[in-house]
């Protein structure tokens, strides 16, 4: 066991933390597997969008993973949530090409899932669908299972995180995305570096939950940002709320943003391995330092993060040729156990941090709506 599971205690959530790394191994079987049917369907025709969809977390996914897919594959690959879809569908369809659908989902059965893929398959001249599941029994994967126009790639049952927030689920889906999609990713070395980041995270996270912050600012720069809403939204899940969660980018945060930050504020930025990229983050982290001080600022690198002196550094090793959304799955261990440490802290039960029900596992109190093409202007 890493060391973290002396202060994450025995909940779902930290197994489901800590379990991470042995399950990318899991994950990439199970994907490899799939790669023959994937490439048929998804690949083997440029005409088709590639459209990465899911509602909370798993939008997320898409947020980290599209660019470099979009680099990998030398075609556009968008990231939009179901929740746009089903809000406006009209918008999503504008021209005449198929749409490869990839919905990332942890059950299949939140109401907007569905309806996304139903909306589209009247709008798109042609919808294929490319389902990456947590649980071969929910609704998106009993829907496509067997179609001639879908795969559906069920991980193993281990990522069907038990806990309130997705994380496993998170980092699996993000992998089998990469993965399914030819992305080189050595996944042994990836698995190493995530025991890596558990075997350090005690300190880290206890450090920054026993400053007691109200609120924890996470920007981070492409596919980084992605990670960064991520990173927000487990604050809010696990901490109910009582420690609020911001996202933005290192460049969109001085526009307006940063007016959120007062003297209970801790600021977490996710240093790129993109060298571009990675100077916008410098020059945020340094500018925080000297507006809030060197105990309020937190950077997330790898091991050349030492050059920021003065911020506390959080050292997430990043291994030989790994793409940008890839070394998000390490960082993001940075975000889940700080979550938890402060879910604790505030004696909150992470598993369960709203036992009024306020707040579901699967989203409740949806009602999807009739779209009447008629009434777009």
């Amino acid at each position: 066991m890493s060391r973290s599971g002396e202060w994450s205690g025995d909940s779902r959530t930290a197994r489901e933390i800590r379990q991470q790394p042995a399950s990318w191994v899991q994950v990439a079987r199970v994907v490899r597997q799939a790669r023959p049917e994937i490439g048929e369907l998804a690949l083997a025709d440029a005409r088709f969008r590639i459209l990465l969809t899911g509602a909370g977390t798993s939008a997320f996914i898409g947020e980290v993973v599209a660019r470099d897919l979009a680099r990998h594959l030398g075609r556009p690959v968008e990231a939009i949530a179901t929740t746009e879809i089903v809000a406006d569908p009209a918008a999503v369809v504008v021209d005449d090409r198929p749409i490869v659908l990839v919905s990332f989902a942890r059950s299949g059965n939140s109401p907007e899932s569905v309806a996304a893929a139903d909306l589209l398959a009247r709008l798109a001249p042609e919808l294929r669908h490319l389902v990456i599941t947590c649980d071969p029994e929910g609704e998106l994967a009993r829907r496509w299972s067997g179609a001639g126009n879908a795969v559906v790639v069920a991980l193993p049952d281990e990522v069907n995180d038990r806990g309130f927030a997705m994380t496993s689920s998170f980092t699996g889906m993000a992998l089998a995305a990469l993965l399914a999609f030819g992305l080189d990713v050595d996944v042994d070395a990836l698995a190493r570096a995530g025991s890596t980041v558990l075997d350090g995270a005690a300190e880290h996270a206890s450090a920054i939950s026993g400053a007691k912050p109200a609120r924890l600012v996470f920007l981070g720069s492409g596919p980084l940002h992605g990670l960064a809403r991520e990173a927000a939204l487990k604050c809010l899940e696990l901490t109910r709320g009582e420690v609020v969660g911001i996202a933005d980018s290192a460049l969109g945060f001085r526009h307006g943003p940063k007016s959120v930050l007062d003297e209970r504020t801790i600021a977490v930025v996710f240093l790129s391995t993109d060298p571009h990229a990675r100077r916008y983050d410098g020059d945020i982290a340094r500018e925080l330092v000297r507006s809030l001080g060197e105990e309020r600022v937190v950077v997330v690198g790898g091991n050349d993060a030492d050059e920021f002196a003065g911020a506390r550094i959080w050292p997430v090793p990043s291994p030989p040729g790994l793409p940008v959304a890839g070394y998000a799955l390490l960082a993001v261990i940075a975000a889940q156990t700080t979550a938890l440490a402060c879910s604790l802290a505030l004696g909150i039960t992470p598993d369960n941090p709203f036992p009024g029900g306020e707040v579901n596992r699967v989203v409740q109190g949806v009602v999807i709506h009739e779209f009447d093409p008629a009434e777009v202007s």
